[in-house]
């Protein structure tokens, strides 16, 4: 009867950090919370650069956004008044009381899927583990919304 071997694969953890990108070492740490990972002018820096570039963005996209849908509300007044198009008002009214309504009944009830929950308690602790990348990070986006 022979014994089967099982083999087994080494890894040299210096072989393995010599070996990463530069880039590596510097922005993803292996283990602990970014609090720890780096000093508090690399987490602002960091937090700043990023809310920075995803607030130009959001003032870019939201820009395009208010005008795709002011010009198309507009397109839709125009075609209404000259009569290419007729709008059932009362339809629209019965469909936006219909909507206030379920509003109202999903509002009332107050409860979150625990799905949700759990999703929000993530996000929660994320933010008070990461006070001060999370500042930075706000006040980049706020700097990328004015600019």
């Amino acid at each position: 009867a022979g014994v089967k071997e099982d083999s087994f694969n080494v890894l040299d953890l210096a072989e393995y950090t010599k070996n990463r990108p530069w880039w590596r070492k510097v922005f993803v740490p292996s283990s602990g919370s970014s609090a720890e990972k780096y000093n508090v002018a690399t987490q602002l820096v960091i937090g700043g650069v990023t809310g920075w570039c995803t607030g130009f963005i959001f003032q870019k996209v939201g820009k395009l956004a208010a005008t795709a849908v002011g010009g198309g509300f507009f397109l839709l007044q125009i075609a209404n008044h000259t009569g290419y198009i007729k709008v059932d008002w009362k339809l629209v009214e019965r469909d936006v009381n219909k909507a206030k309504q379920q509003l109202k009944f999903h509002s009332s009830g107050n409860k979150m899927s625990p799905e949700v929950k759990s999703r929000v308690d993530e996000v929660i602790i994320f933010l008070k583990k990461n006070v001060i990348l999370t500042g930075g990070f706000a006040g980049g986006f706020l700097l990328g919304m004015a600019s």
